[in-house]
């Protein structure tokens, strides 16, 4: 078009002598606070997240070395099979952990009471496989699902919480308004099941801590900020990870329910998530410096 200058695109410049897949070294305080994105296929990071000329079948490789969580959406719309779930594990370092959407056929039924089945076949088809990078399960419920004590009460009892020995963890995300009461989060507490806190507008946000860890879905990144939230907004966003971490309810977010006074230490779990999805990746990466006193 006449009088526009096209500027060409910028491309991850990589140096020559540079590890493409070197972990960054973390310790076992560091690992209280993981942040992380959804996904790792998505093209508008290729080139932008992803240096050029990384093959997509290293994707994984390198998102989970830059990154010490990722959610998988896949699994909400159908479980994998066995060895998928062992080659992710297998491609990502020690100490990285994958957080893993539970199949929306199970959330999405007519009665939670009567999903028993569903949720031992998730469960039992392989998720062994992942070993020690098996992170929380999250189950997602619809909007239109409305809160009904005696429902998800069975649910939640049904949900199994060991595999193989290892201790599972289960996070509930609630997208009701109903939802915003504190006889729900009484019963979350009861079955020591964390609550997803969003910060996005089309669903409830409840701060309540329910559980032993804090699971946060960030879903406001921007496309004209280059890291997705703003960097006050980040360093807001690094003090309530930490001060999660250490066992504080947090007053200034929404609750349905009375604080709780400060307890055990937790651990921590942030995803950025759809919104602006691009940005996500350099979103995750600024937070996780903040929180690591980087920044």
């Amino acid at each position: 078009m006449h009088g526009t200058t096209l500027k060409p695109r910028i491309t991850p410049m990589i140096p020559a002598t540079f590890d493409l897949f070197a972990s960054a070294s973390t310790t076992d305080q560091d690992m209280s606070i993981r942040v992380g994105i959804g996904g790792w296929n998505h093209a508008p990071w290729r080139n932008l997240f992803y240096p050029a000329g990384l093959v997509q079948r290293r994707e994984l490789e390198f998102a989970s070395r830059q990154l010490r969580a990722i959610e998988i959406n896949g699994t909400y719309y159908g479980a994998q099979k066995a060895a998928t779930y062992a080659k992710w594990a297998a491609e990502t370092p020690a100490g990285f952990v994958f957080s893993l959407k539970a199949p929306r056929y199970i959330t999405e039924g007519k009665r939670l009471a009567d999903v028993g089945k569903g949720v031992h076949g998730f469960v039992q088809g392989g998720l062994a496989e992942m070993g020690d990078r098996l992170g929380p399960i999250l189950w997602q419920l619809p909007p239109s699902r409305p809160f009904d004590a005696d429902d998800l009460g069975a649910f939640l009892e049904t949900l199994p919480r060991a595999l193989n020995g290892q201790p599972l963890r289960h996070v509930l995300e609630v997208r009701h308004p109903s939802f915003m009461d504190e006889r729900y989060v009484a019963l979350a507490r009861t079955h020591a099941v964390p609550t997803v806190f969003t910060d996005s507008t089309d669903y409830p946000s409840l701060a309540d801590l329910t559980g032993d860890f804090t699971y946060a879905r960030l879903m406001r990144s921007a496309d004209e900020i280059p890291t997705g939230y703003a960097p006050d907004e980040l360093d807001r966003w690094a003090a309530r990870a930490r001060s999660w971490a250490s066992g504080n309810d947090i007053g200034e977010l929404p609750h349905a329910a009375p604080l709780l006074p400060g307890n055990q230490a937790r651990d921590v779990f942030v995803f950025f998530i759809s919104s602006a999805k691009h940005r996500n990746p350099a979103a995750a990466m600024a937070l996780q410096s903040r929180v690591d006193g980087q920044h």
